[in-house]
């Protein structure tokens, strides 16, 4: 009697799929007849379709993927031994399988998974660490095999205790040569390697790159063709004056070669032996060009005409000339002014004008419209005023210019507004304050709320003294703002708004929001009306201090000059703490100074008398290469501080007067600008002649 499978406590062994053969002995079964149903647990049939939940045919493969059928039994003759479809979980509670005889083969083991990959850690290198981006200078010496490791890390410390550049350091410890860190620099900046004994300076490239243009930009030019121009630099960092000189030429490209700078001094001095610039030349060469059209009275304007004018070669050359002298001479303002009969051009240094030699009267359009070009103002707009902007970098310095047209009677008329920050050094204890008034300025400027001014008339140093101050107070935990027309100064830290009257921007307008930004000190540029001067006061009033700026002669009558404005003067007592009027003066030139004793008639033109210079020291400059023959070299400022007290408060209240104010102001210990002229003048720092002009209207 057979069995089922349910019934049966262990399944039947199935030769078939255990790999067993017949037992010895044992009789062979009678097939059944054809039709006939087979006995249970017998196999099936060859090709006869099999029951639900029967084990599949021996070899036959098992669906993929099928799943077992929930409650179903077990398969007869389901071999335990048989490996399981792939991913198939094992069933629990399912017998072990029976042992395999000995001597029977074994199943073949399924095929084992591939092993994940291992991260096979390198060694790690004792490298100096970099920051990212291009390579460093020292890694590219390592990697060329110029150095060592160790000779990198003691170049390293060397550079870092001397603050020297990290080649540098390589050639004076003779580690590699001048043409080796060369190349170094070059595959670092990806620059091509100059060879200046096989690339000679040609003579076009030396006209169009004049000798004052090639020393400020620190260049030496090779070649020029088809308006592409080589030069030499020694500098891989001084590729911004690279871009200007495309700029400023008219070029399509300017390629630079790097290379050692002993060749480069010596090539320099080579190509412009003999050959020193000269404004008078240029125009005298200009003159001589009659293929311009002296047209004496233009009054028609040709846009095709005037831009191939501004674009010409000559005109180039002349504006950029004056630039770069204006810079290099560290003037402050650049004029190109029309008259009847001849162009004018000067520039101002130290507070005086220069006059340099005119160029021919028809060139004035070309020159005008050259500088508009410039600045990207309209050339074709000859009857309104415009105001630009011209941004050059000379030498790795940013040099500003500001730029202003003006019509008048006989053409356009153009200044320029130059703005040099590698020669302006915002720190408020180079402005030449008196230790004194300075300490009590500081005491000023760091109160918690109130308003300060500086007062003078125009270019009298104003922002910078403001810029000074804000630049001592810049710390991370104080927010400054600042509205400006236009800005002057970048300073990191500070939240720096322009002024744009086009769009409705005003200081009002600008102060006004201001407020809205959560400020601890703000600084306006100038207050021009009552509106600025209300909203001034009221931020005052709510706990901010505020910096700006007034034109007034000195410092008394900046109380004057706010009345008249229309700011009541309870208002005055209530907000404003303290004033500081200045003006600035020529110093004497140290290298030419000399002592002189001064004449009766030069001490009353200072209400002085000998008795009271009696001791003192008086000193001029007598000229010398250096300052131009003109005795003076750079400037310095003059100041006056008014601080507010309870007695001025009452005569401000009173309605007193400008000079009421000034006799209480100097009774309380005020130093007049008068005073600190004279201060300076015992110092060997000006002369009397720059005193008596700043200070004509002191008594």
């Amino acid at each position: 009697m057979s069995t089922t499978p349910s019934e049966n406590p262990k399944p039947a062994q199935n030769p078939a799929n255990t790999g067993q053969g017949a037992a010895p002995g044992a009789a062979k079964s009678a097939a059944p007849a054809p039709g006939a149903p087979r006995p249970a647990g017998a196999a099936p049939a060859p090709g006869a379709p099999r029951p639900a939940g029967a084990a599949p045919a021996p070899g036959a493969p098992k669906p993929t993927g099928a799943a077992p059928v929930p409650g179903a039994p077990k398969p007869a003759g389901a071999s335990p031994g048989a490996p399981r479809p792939a991913g198939a979980a094992p069933v629990p509670g399912a017998p072990k399988p029976a042992a395999v005889p000995p001597g029977a083969p074994k199943p073949a083991a399924p095929a084992p998974k591939p092993a994940a990959p291992v991260a096979v850690k390198k060694p790690i290198e004792a490298k100096p660490k970099t920051s990212g981006g291009r390579p460093k200078i020292g890694e590219i010496l390592l990697g060329l095999g110029l150095i060592d490791e160790q000779q990198l890390f003691e170049m390293i410390d060397e550079a870092r205790s001397s603050g020297k550049k990290l080649g540098s350091v390589a050639v004076s410890r003779g580690l590699v040569n001048e043409d080796q860190l060369v190349k170094a620099l070059a595959e670092q900046s990806n620059l091509k390697v100059g060879n200046l004994n096989e690339q000679k300076p040609q003579p076009e490239a030396l006209l169009v790159v004049s000798e004052t243009m090639a020393s400020m930009y620190k260049v030496i030019p090779l070649t020029l063709k088809d308006k592409v121009l080589s030069v030499a630099i020694v500098d891989p960092n001084n590729l911004t004056s690279v871009d200007d000189l495309r700029n400023l030429l008219g070029l399509n490209e300017v390629i630079p070669y790097l290379v050692s700078p002993s060749a480069f001094e010596e090539a320099q001095k080579k190509c412009y032996a003999g050959k020193e610039d000269s404004i008078a030349d240029l125009i005298q060469e200009l003159e001589a060009d009659g293929t311009k059209g002296r047209r004496k009275n233009e009054t028609s304007i040709d846009l095709e005409t005037l831009m191939e004018q501004a674009d010409s070669a000559p005109v180039r050359r002349l504006i950029n000339m004056v630039f770069l002298m204006a810079i290099r001479d560290q003037a402050s303002d650049i004029h190109f002014e029309p008259f009847e009969d001849d162009y004018k051009m000067r520039y101002k240094c130290d507070g005086v004008l220069f006059e340099l030699p005119p160029p021919p009267k028809y060139l004035a359009n070309a020159i005008s419209s050259r500088i508009k070009v410039m600045a990207n103002l309209d050339i074709a707009e000859r009857r309104l005023p415009q105001d630009g902007r011209i941004e050059l970098t000379i030498g790795g310095n940013r040099v500003d210019m500001r730029v202003s047209t003006l019509p008048t009677l006989f053409g356009e008329s153009a200044v320029i507004r130059l703005l040099d920050k590698s020669v302006v050094s915002l720190d408020i204890n180079k402005l030449g304050i008196d230790p004194v008034v300075l300490a009590s300025f500081r005491e000023l400027i760091s109160k918690p709320n109130g308003v300060v001014l500086v007062t003078g008339p125009t270019g009298s140093g104003k922002t910078t003294t403001l810029y000074s101050a804000l630049n001592e107070l810049n710390v991370i935990e104080e927010k400054i703002i600042t509205t400006e027309d236009p800005v002057e100064y970048e300073i990191e830290g500070l939240v720096q708004c322009p002024i744009n009257h086009e769009v409705g921007m005003t200081f009002a307008a600008a102060l006004r929001s201001i407020l809205r930004q959560d400020p601890d000190k703000i600084l306006v540029g100038e207050i021009r009306d009552l509106e600025t001067a209300q909203i001034a006061v009221q931020a005052a009033l709510t706990g901010h201090i505020v910096f700006s700026t007034l034109h007034t002669n000195d410092a008394p009558s900046t109380i004057t000059r706010m009345r008249d404005m229309g700011l009541q003067s309870y208002l005055i007592n209530a907000c404003v703490e303290g004033v500081l009027a200045q003006r600035l003066v020529r110093k004497i030139c140290a290298n030419c100074r000399e002592e002189f004793s001064p004449g009766p008639d030069q001490l009353l033109e200072l209400n002085l008398t000998p008795e009271m210079v009696a001791g003192k020291k008086f000193y001029y400059g007598k000229g010398c290469d250096i300052c131009n023959n003109t005795g003076y070299k750079g400037r310095m400022g003059i100041h006056e501080l008014l601080v507010m007290s309870d007695e001025l408060r009452d005569l401000i209240s009173k309605e007193a007067s400008t000079d009421e104010l000034r006799d209480l102001c100097v009774k309380s210990g005020m130093k007049t600008l008068r005073w600190s002229g004279l201060n300076a003048i015992h110092q060997g720092l000006t002369t009397m002649e720059e005193i008596i002009r700043e200070t004509v209207t002191e008594e």
